[in-house]
């Protein structure tokens, strides 16, 4: 996978509990097949913190790359924003 070509999605950090792994819930509006009504869709994605410097509520990029085990699909880009109140 080239670099220029990866995905990248923004979200919030929902879980760090694991080692060197974080859980991302990123939220985009669908719009419904049949009402056509836009709703808000949350999917979770876990994706790798190399340095354990995420925290919960902190809202990171994270960016497309191999599988890096069962799940892991996903590397911690960058951190936008430290949530507020943060154990540093």
């Amino acid at each position: 996978m080239n670099k220029a070509n990866r995905k990248t999605l923004t979200g919030t950090v929902v879980s760090n509990k694991m080692d060197k792994t974080v859980v991302v819930a990123v939220t985009t509006a669908a719009k419904h097949g049949m009402y056509s009504k836009t709703i808000k869709v949350t999917n979770k994605y876990k994706a790798h913190d190399e340095k354990n410097e995420c925290g919960m509520g902190d809202k990171v990029m994270i960016e497309e790359c191999r599988p890096l085990s069962r799940e892991k699909r996903w590397n911690v880009a960058s951190i936008i924003e430290k949530a507020p109140g943060a154990m540093y």
